[in-house]
């Protein structure tokens, strides 16, 4: 869906949540192995009298729009169930649509939700995750990094960084937009963003067509509306 009001940036940027620096995708995947808030956090854990676990380190992004990634450590032995809940809850659900992971692209073959991370991901694996098979939102998972030690939390998916929300611009006055128009990109394909001002203005009596902005590339698919916030 082109959308000719997003302000342009050469690279998108993103947020670590350990240190809060901002950098691009690629620079974030080199980043987070050589973190020092993230190194004295695991450091932090490795107090722990728990078994250790294998953790890995999993960049999830829009194969069509660099606008959208994350940076995520799971547990080897959580569920490909587990992941799906979270990419749900942090990027996708809006109306309990069905999902899938395959391991040969879009329209591989299937893998089933009961598997374990540790037998599906290895060095070099590419996995694709799909949600909803109507108005489908398409994500690939690579495998970028794994250690051996305590978890950072004791659910099954940890958030390292994200990408920061993308800027648009308002359609009537290029002020920051933050919210775009359900009618016009329904009966026309066209993606239209307002400011807080002009779509309270609401010239065109559509005010329940405005949906607001959300960092998820399924905003504006199948009126989904957020949260867009990691589940914890």
């Amino acid at each position: 869906m082109e959308n000719s009001h997003v302000i342009a940036n050469k690279q998108t940027k993103g947020k670590c949540l350990f240190c809060g620096r901002d950098m691009t995708r690629g620079g974030m995947i080199r980043h987070l192995p050589s973190c020092e808030q993230r190194r004295q956090a695991i450091d932090e854990k490795e107090y722990d009298r728990r078994i250790e676990q294998d953790l890995y380190h999993l960049q999830v992004s829009d194969p069509y729009s660099s606008d959208y990634w994350l940076n995520l450590e799971i547990n080897g032995t959580a569920k490909l169930a587990d992941f799906d809940d979270y990419l749900r809850a942090i990027w996708l659900e809006c109306c309990d649509h069905m999902s899938q992971f395959s391991d040969e692209g879009e329209y591989g073959r299937e893998v089933a939700m009961t598997q374990r991370v540790f037998n599906v991901f290895k060095p070099g694996v590419e996995m694709t995750h799909i949600y909803d098979f109507g108005s489908s939102t398409v994500t690939v998972i690579k495998m970028v990094g794994k250690r051996r030690g305590m978890p950072l939390t004791s659910n099954p998916v940890f958030l390292m960084a994200r990408n920061n929300p993308p800027e648009y611009i308002c359609e009537e006055c290029d002020k920051p937009a933050s919210w775009f128009d359900m009618e016009a990109l329904f009966n026309m394909g066209q993606f239209i963003c307002l400011c807080n001002e002009h779509a309270e203005s609401d010239p065109d009596g559509y005010t329940d067509e405005y949906i607001e902005i959300v960092n998820s590339p399924r905003t504006g698919v199948c009126g989904y509306t957020g949260p867009a916030e990691p589940p914890y």
